[in-house]
């Protein structure tokens, strides 16, 4: 499929889509006339690297780890190593850090916005 149907049928645009390809997160081939060309697991793979986007991963860990996942369902292949589970947990330890910073900053306003609203504020938060 082209770029462009990828870009539709993924929500990522064109721009995006070059990018994870100049990152090695994305391959294509290319038509007679240069046009990049994907294939149809194209979509799970790009829909795999904008969720481990979204979870605060850098192009650069995504390349690591995506030669390590199928795209079809995100599991581990058989190559996943020691060296990507430990890298990983600290990936995943960061970003529950990030978590429990989040739900504090939200107790902290759920008391001013009920402090302002004349409410007292909810116990057990």
């Amino acid at each position: 499929m082209r770029i462009g149907e990828l870009a539709q049928r993924t929500g990522v645009s064109e721009r995006s889509l070059r990018y994870y390809e100049k990152q090695g997160l994305l391959a294509a081939e290319r038509t007679p006339g240069g046009h990049r060309d994907y294939p149809v697991a194209a979509v799970d793979r790009v829909i795999r690297i904008q969720e481990l986007f979204a979870a605060g991963l850098c192009s650069g860990k995504i390349a690591q780890l995506l030669p390590c996942m199928r795209d079809t369902d995100g599991g581990p292949s058989e190559i996943a190593t020691p060296w990507l589970v430990a890298d990983l947990t600290r990936e995943r330890d960061r970003i529950d850090r990030l978590i429990k910073d989040l739900m504090r900053s939200r107790d902290v306003l759920d008391d001013v916005i009920d402090t302002a609203a004349g409410r007292s504020a909810a116990v057990g938060r």
